[in-house]
């Protein structure tokens, strides 16, 4: 339900859409919908997600709204399965992905200095590079909400799929109102 509200909001929201049109039609970043970010969300579905909510934030705080929101949307342009070992990859995907997203990303578009910069800063913490702009500090923010959000949905249904979660939640409920 929340998914669905937020694509509508994406739709109608022209000023994001003609900030992100000339990404999410080129041909490379609709081949981020192949690969499988958080479980059951793409690539692209989560760049997108996590280039709307920067988009909403910097929009809001008067900050550059523009270069977040394109950064946000090739933040994860890569294009290989990270969960499969690359022949051709030094290191592992957390730590070298910001570069390939920075690399892949500047091949395709003109970005500025403060765009690469946010791509490339992505993952601090996990990376020891952390991000130069007030901007990029809210994709790293942003982009490490999303992932957990995307992760926790598919954990949460899982979990109740199974009786024996589903008679303890309702047990543990019925518990905690009493008190």
């Amino acid at each position: 339900m929340k998914k669905e509200i937020l694509k509508l909001n994406f739709i109608n929201n022209k000023e994001f859409l003609n900030i992100v049109k000339e990404l999410i039609n080129n041909k490379t970043v609709q081949e981020m919908k192949k690969y499988r970010q958080h479980y059951e969300t793409s690539c692209f579905d989560h760049c997108y997600m996590v280039s709307y909510y920067c988009y909403l934030i910097c929009k809001k705080y008067h900050l550059d709204y523009k270069a977040v929101t394109r950064a946000a949307m090739l933040h994860d342009l890569f294009l290989y399965d990270w969960r499969v070992r690359q022949p051709n990859r030094k290191g592992l995907h957390a730590f070298t992905h910001g570069k390939t997203a920075c690399d892949n990303a500047s091949k395709l578009f003109d970005l500025s200095q403060k765009e690469k910069d946010m791509i490339l800063t992505h993952m601090w913490p996990v990376t020891l590079r952390f991000p130069t702009s007030i901007e990029g500090f809210i994709l790293t923010f942003v982009d490490k909400y999303c992932a957990m959000s995307e992760t926790f949905e598919v954990l949460k249904s899982r979990m109740f799929m199974k009786k024996a979660f589903r008679y303890a939640y309702v047990f543990f409920s019925l518990l905690m109102i009493r008190f």
